[in-house]
């Protein structure tokens, strides 16, 4: 059985402290930063340790989406930024989903060599120009430009034995504040909201997209609740209405939106409650501790089945990797990228 909590460890290796914790039921799968990275063979070794805590496996995650979102970098190939996928392509929705798929195939079979089984990715967002925090993690700006973009990335990281988990339901992109920091409110219609930014994930749902996040973004005109807390988005919207039968993951329970909610444990309720099968509790061990103890009694079969998908499948070693054909070419395409948006 996997528990409800994805959280995080503190260092470049395990601690007495993280391994009592990791080893806890409530636990269900870990979250790995920046901190957590020196080089490849350091975070190959962390990863196996991990991995090695129990069994079956706990499942490791990673944000790489590329550009600013990239954790690990140093003896990575340096992703782009989603946005400039696109612009590479002189606009040429067709072009830009073809060089999607390598680059999320580019990430993936990277991640894989060192064991982690997958990445927060791909953002589904809309950009309107006015979210700092979303921006360039976009497709594009249209469902028509980040439809056909954002499924060929999740098949290439597929291709690769990787899941996708699509972010940030039912979009994060109209919304000037950001939620890590504040508490974001999206008073557009439902009308709007149905045909513009929820299309990206009918879409990827519609291929079998595994995994999404919801927003940690109240919309006022429709729910009274923030997304990831919210039974009327997670049950009626997206489980009933879009079909969707992957692992919903609650966005971090340590950003400012979520404060309002109660304490962590409060937190953690209110997400599994709304719908969530793992709540993400980061960069606070404490909290962490506190989510742990308090679902001892949690159990969730279905959620647990769902989480068990989050495996990777099969890697092949850095060097291996490094000889394929379509590694040297993804990872030339990824330069060309970057030298543009730089």
């Amino acid at each position: 059985m996997y528990g409800p909590v994805m959280l995080d460890v503190v260092g470049t290796e395990l601690t007495e402290a993280d391994i009592a914790r990791l080893t806890h039921p409530s636990t269900g799968g870990v979250i790995l930063f920046a901190r957590n990275f020196t080089s490849r063979e350091q975070v190959t070794e962390l990863v196996n340790t991990i991995h090695d805590v129990r069994n079956p496996p706990l499942p490791i995650a990673v944000d790489q989406e590329g550009g600013r979102v990239q954790r690990f970098r140093e003896g990575f190939t340096r992703l782009p930024a989603a946005r400039s996928i696109l612009s590479y392509a002189n606009n040429d929705i067709a072009l830009a989903a073809n060089y999607a798929r390598e680059l999320g195939w580019l990430m993936a079979s990277e991640l894989r060599t060192v064991g982690v089984d997958f990445s927060f990715a791909p953002v589904l967002d809309l950009n309107y120009g006015v979210s700092e925090v979303i921006g360039d993690r976009a497709f594009g700006d249209t469902p028509d430009q980040v439809d056909p973009i954002a499924s060929a990335w999740m098949l290439g990281a597929r291709d690769a034995g990787m899941i996708s988990v699509g972010k940030h339901f039912p979009g994060h992109g109209a919304v000037v504040a950001d939620s890590h920091l504040a508490l974001p409110i999206d008073e557009r219609d439902k009308e709007t909201l149905f045909k513009q930014d929820m299309q990206p994930f009918a879409k990827l749902i519609d291929q079998g997209l595994e995994g999404i996040m919801p927003a940690h973004v109240i919309y006022s005109q429709i729910d009274k609740d923030l997304a990831g807390f919210s039974s009327f988005w997670l049950q009626t919207v997206l489980r009933d209405g879009l079909g969707f039968d992957g692992v919903v993951f609650s966005d971090d329970l340590s950003m400012k939106a979520t404060d309002d909610t109660g304490d962590y444990p409060s937190r953690a309720n209110a997400a599994l409650n709304a719908g969530c099968d793992m709540v993400l509790v980061c960069n606070n061990p404490e909290a962490a501790e506190e989510v742990i103890i308090a679902l001892e009694e949690y159990a969730n079969p279905t959620a647990s089945e769902r989480c068990a998908r989050l495996l990777g499948r099969a890697s092949v070693s850095w060097d291996k990797l490094q000889t394929q054909d379509r590694w040297q070419k993804a990872s030339q395409l990824a330069a060309a990228i970057c030298a543009i948006q730089d």
